[in-house]
């Protein structure tokens, strides 16, 4: 097993593996604010399936994200791992559950969409690209680069906005978050919508679109980032035998089925 101290996370560098340079690469050409509004239409109606969240977090078993550089294990084995962490570390159980499906909308790999659209870290479109995303280089290959009323300061939005109206590019934090949004408290609801926005809460990007709500949400999203990253190791956990408390857990806030 690789441990914490032994292990360059997020290694975003010249060295990055092949596969993730390319993932990025179509990630920063391909995630417009067409294309968005696009994916926004198509998957939010929520009719695609009727499905509990356990039955969601089996089908990860066949998901392994391609921009991630740090693990090569099952998605739901990462989520379990991120939730164990928290739970030891005696986390208020909503926590848990965040850690628990923070990637749950990764199953939108299982309907035919290219990893670019649904995994990686996340950013706004609408507005000028901050030079703290992971290959900023990339976004000379995206048309709203050319487009000047998204690339003035603010591009389509304003000063204190809140984040809530700015459109994020699309992928699994806003389609979970889209599907959840009725069940969990707000500081879960910010953790999964935002967990994968590196840009923003590790790096100081986009505080000025900021609003109350968001400053307040922040220290969550903080807070949960170390669970995310650093709770990746080489040994599954055994599922089997975690099911039963996870389980519990997720009847406390969801009903046996919801709609994606």
């Amino acid at each position: 097993m690789t441990s914490q101290d032994d292990r360059l996370y997020r290694n975003y560098t010249e060295t990055t593996p092949q596969h993730v340079r390319d993932f990025y690469s179509d990630n920063h050409r391909f995630q417009t604010v067409e294309f968005v509004n696009a994916q926004r239409e198509k998957y939010l109606n929520h009719s695609h399936a009727q499905m509990g969240i356990w039955e969601a977090l089996e089908l990860l078993n066949t998901v392994i994200d391609e921009s991630d550089p740090d693990t090569e294990l099952s998605q739901i084995q990462h989520c379990l791992q991120t939730s164990e962490a928290i739970r030891a570390k005696g986390y208020p159980r909503w926590f848990i559950l965040a850690g628990l499906i923070h990637d749950l909308g990764k199953i939108l790999c299982l309907r035919n969409e290219s990893q670019w659209a649904v995994t990686g870290d996340t950013f706004p479109v609408g507005c000028p690209f901050s030079d703290k995303i992971v290959f900023p280089e990339f976004f000379e290959a995206n048309p709203d680069l050319k487009n000047p009323k998204y690339q003035s300061e603010f591009g389509i939005y304003h000063a204190g906005i809140g984040l809530n109206k700015v459109i994020m590019s699309w992928g699994h934090d806003e389609y979970c978050y889209q599907v959840v949004k009725n069940y969990l408290p707000d500081p879960a609801l910010a953790i999964i919508r935002y967990h994968s926005f590196y840009a923003w809460h590790q790096d100081n990007a986009y505080h000025t679109l900021m609003d109350d709500h968001d400053r307040k949400m922040l220290p969550s999203v903080q807070a949960f980032q170390p669970f995310d990253l650093y709770t990746k190791h080489d040994l599954p956990p055994n599922v089997e035998q975690l099911q039963p408390f996870y389980e519990k857990l997720i009847a406390e806030f969801f009903p046996a089925q919801i709609d994606w």
